[in-house]
């Protein structure tokens, strides 16, 4: 008799596939490698679960759609919904619109729970406010609207990170405006991947931007940031939303800056200035004082900038300090500017104005820690570096801007007019600016001094 085979039955289990997704710009791979094959970064793949789906978790979105004329679109301006905080609605570009979806990030403790929550009670009074925390127990958020003082009566509160559970709560109570605190530590049960993953961060605003869609709610997402500086997860996440802000600032200081970098409903670049107080936020009326340094007399290496945040013109001051250098190359450093526009503003010093600053260590600074983008602080970090070298000050009534060009002119900059009216209203009287800013009608109490060569604006300083 022949022995029994013995019949070995495999199984073949079905390996969980792995997906990998990039942290900048969402794009994905079957495999990891060390650039990105979509965005080209370096270092940013991330392994997660690949997700599937019988049916399109969007397809009831998708309303029949047919060709219509732009022309015959109505266009109508969107009724806006103030938030009781007047720095909070300037960026927002005079306050929210139904269906908008805000993404505002910063570093931790800049104050952006602070800021939402005391915009929400300022609008649960007439509107129904709903604060979603994932990051916080409800004692907690309680206990600080108590620490600052805040009328929350009205201003219902809800402690969940689970999305179908927040989305059920939001469609039985139909708010006007819901704060998420934050997106990153939502998650939904369709994927099976980690709070905070870039498939759970996208899938989670992706649904709650649709609900705000449908429903017109008012949502607002605060967002986790890099070291930095960016937003944390997909860049997606930033092409999504209505609007994006960013909070700037130091912590070790009392004022915090609220830029606009994205906003489909107002302008970009719009700033709104804020101090931190024992009572929260408040925003600040004339914000020019506060990047302005006192000094008892005229300081050399001193120059105030006229410059243009949006629809406000700023005055803060630059300061530049020019010292013999100890070491073989010396030092090129700037606190709030560019600093590779630093070193050409030292070559076009040298070149058309005669002053070499090669043996030198130069450092730039913007009082209070602002960050100026624009080029027309170029004339004024030139003449705060010939002050400095000289150890001659200007004059302590002199504000400056313009735009220096690599051929040595000095380029008009935008909205000069704005910027003097500013300048004469806090008490200056001179101004060195660009041929082309000159206005044409005098303004009371300010001397203009136009030019439009470096060397002639170099050649005004006493």
């Amino acid at each position: 008799m022949r022995p029994a085979t013995l019949r070995v039955r495999v199984l073949n289990v079905a390996k969980s596939k792995s997906v990998y997704t990039c942290t900048e710009c969402g794009g994905s791979a079957p495999k990891w490698q060390g650039q990105c094959p979509s965005c080209a970064a370096w270092n940013t793949l991330v392994e997660t679960a690949a997700e599937t789906a019988s049916t399109h978790r969007y397809k009831s979105v998708a309303a029949a759609s047919k060709l219509q004329k732009l022309a015959e679109v109505s266009a109508r301006e969107a009724p806006r919904l103030p938030t009781g905080v007047a720095e909070f609605d300037r960026v927002l570009g005079g306050g929210l619109v139904a269906g908008q979806v805000v993404l505002i990030g910063g570093d931790p403790g800049i104050g952006k729970s602070t800021l939402l929550l005391q915009a929400l009670a300022a609008m649960s009074g007439a509107h129904l406010a709903v604060y979603v925390s994932g990051e916080e127990s409800a004692e907690q958020v309680a206990l600080r609207a108590t620490r600052l003082g805040l009328d929350s009566g009205g201003l219902q509160l809800l402690a969940e990170i689970n999305l179908e559970r927040i989305q059920t709560v939001l469609a039985g109570a139909k708010p006007e405006i819901v704060v998420i605190d934050s997106i990153q530590t939502l998650y939904s049960d369709a994927l099976s991947s980690a709070p905070g993953s870039v498939a759970q961060v996208r899938e989670c605003a992706a649904q709650l931007t649709r609900l705000a869609k449908q429903t017109g709610t008012i949502i607002v997402f605060i967002g986790h940031v890099t070291k930095e500086g960016a937003l944390a997860g997909p860049r997606v996440l930033e092409h999504i939303v209505d609007t994006v802000l960013y909070f700037e600032g130091d912590t070790q200081q009392s004022f915090r800056l609220i830029r606009a970098f994205k906003n489909r409903f107002g302008a970009v670049n719009e700033l709104g200035v804020f101090a931190m107080t024992d009572k929260g936020l408040k925003g600040v009326s004339n914000p020019s004082a506060l990047f302005l340094s006192r000094h008892d007399g005229q300081v050399p290496g001193s120059c105030v900038l006229v410059t243009q945040e949006g629809t406000r013109p700023l005055l803060v001051e630059i300061q530049a300090l020019v010292d013999e250098a100890h070491a073989p190359n010396p030092r090129r450093l700037s606190v709030g500017l560019e600093q590779n526009r630093l070193a050409m503003l030292l070559a076009v010093l040298h070149r058309h104005a005669g002053i070499a600053c090669f043996d030198q260590d130069v450092f730039v600074n913007a009082v209070g820690g602002v960050k100026i983008s624009e080029p027309a602080a170029d004339l004024a970090v030139l003449l705060a570096i010939v002050s400095s070298l000289r150890a001659r000050p200007l004059a302590q009534q002199l504000v400056v801007f313009g735009e220096v060009g690599l051929a040595g002119e000095i380029r008009p900059a935008p909205r000069g007019q704005e910027r003097l009216r500013e300048a004469a209203k806090l008490g200056f009287t001179q101004a060195i600016i660009p041929k082309a800013n000159v206005p044409r009608q005098a303004i009371s109490g300010l001397e203009i001094i136009a030019c439009d060569r470096v060397e002639d604006a170099v050649a005004r300083l006493r």
